[in-house]
């Protein structure tokens, strides 16, 4: 399982993840950089993604919606904010409505995720910062915590793939 350790603090609103892959940071990031493949795995796996506009370059808005076992389709975007291509990403993470527009009511998170190498294969330390300490719970409420480690923990199948 690649995901190593799952930390969320109230005070600094922050949910930290880290997972540890045994493939090189440029194959890891290529599962990002490509909307397919991030599709594969973005979703838990009873939810799988599909990215209508994906480009990782700062100020582009990426839209994808998760679709459940009952075909109910659940809309969110991504404002892209800096590139490091291979070793840093950060990015404005959000829901959608049906015609995948941002839901103004719903927690945003910032998220700065970073690749490294280490013994070969990548750590991959994903941090989403909230604006409150609120919407931190209310996405904690909604399972956050286990949607995102059954997504990462897909992550590794389509690297042996």
């Amino acid at each position: 399982m690649p995901v190593t350790d799952v930390t969320q603090d109230m005070d600094t609103r922050t949910l930290t993840i880290t997972a540890e892959f045994a493939a090189p940071v440029e194959r890891v990031w290529q599962v990002y950089a490509d909307p397919r493949q991030l599709e594969q795995v973005w979703g838990p796996p009873t939810h799988p993604a599909t990215f209508v506009e994906h480009e990782l370059t700062p100020g582009t808005r990426c839209t994808y919606y998760m679709t459940a076992p009952d075909g109910q389709r659940y809309g969110g975007w991504w404002q892209i904010t800096e590139v490091d291509a291979a070793y840093r990403l950060t990015f404005d993470d959000g829901f959608a409505d049906a015609e995948l527009n941002p839901v103004d009511t719903a927690p945003v998170s910032h998220n700065v995720y970073t690749f490294e190498e280490v013994d070969g294969g990548t750590r991959a330390v994903y941090v989403s910062t909230y604006d409150s300490a609120e919407a931190l719970q209310q996405v904690l409420d909604m399972g956050v915590v286990e949607g995102s480690r059954l997504a990462i923990d897909q992550i590794d199948g389509l690297l042996a793939a």
